[in-house]
C-alpha cells in the first residue's frame, strides 16, 4: 500500500491561491489515479478532483472546475493541487487518495480508494 502526506495547507485570504502536494512512499504512483477530496467542518468528505496514471484524464468537482487544477509529477511520486480563487466555502482539511488504475476513467468516489493521506487544513477567510 501506499503512504501519503499531505502539505501546503494554511490560512489564506477570499480570492487568494495555494498550492498542496501529496507525497508518495512505499510505492511509485506510476500506475495509480489519485485524487482529492476534502472534509469541511460538520460535513461529509466530498469529491474534489482525481488525475488518472496518465496526467491526461481528469475529473473536477462541479465546486472547484475552473479553479483549481490537479497535476501530477511521477518521478517525484508526488501529486499537487492548485487552487485559486479561494472561497470560504472552500475551507475543509484536504485528503490525498490513490488506487490502482484498473480502467481508463479514474473512480470519483471515495469508497474506492485504497490509500489516504492524513490531511491538511485549508482555511479561506473572508
Amino acid at each position: 500500500q501506499v503512504q501519503l502526506v499531505e502539505s501546503g495547507g494554511g490560512l489564506v485570504q477570499a480570492g487568494g491561491s495555494l498550492r498542496l502536494s501529496c507525497a508518495a512512499s512505499g510505492r511509485t504512483i506510476s500506475g495509480y489515479s489519485m485524487a482529492w477530496f476534502r472534509q469541511p467542518p460538520g460535513k461529509e468528505r466530498e469529491f474534489v478532483v482525481v488525475i488518472n496514471w496518465s496526467g491526461g484524464l481528469g475529473y473536477y468537482g462541479d465546486s472547484v472546475k475552473g479553479r483549481f487544477t490537479i497535476s501530477r509529477d511521477n518521478a517525484k511520486n508526488t501529486v499537487y493541487l492548485q487552487m485559486n480563487s479561494l472561497k470560504p466555502e472552500d475551507t475543509a482539511v484536504y485528503y490525498c487518495a490513490a488506487t490502482p488504475s484498473v480502467a481508463l476513467f479514474p473512480p470519483r468516489e471515495a469508497r474506492e480508494y485504497e490509500s489516504w493521506g492524513q490531511g491538511t487544513q485549508v482555511t479561506v477567510s473572508s
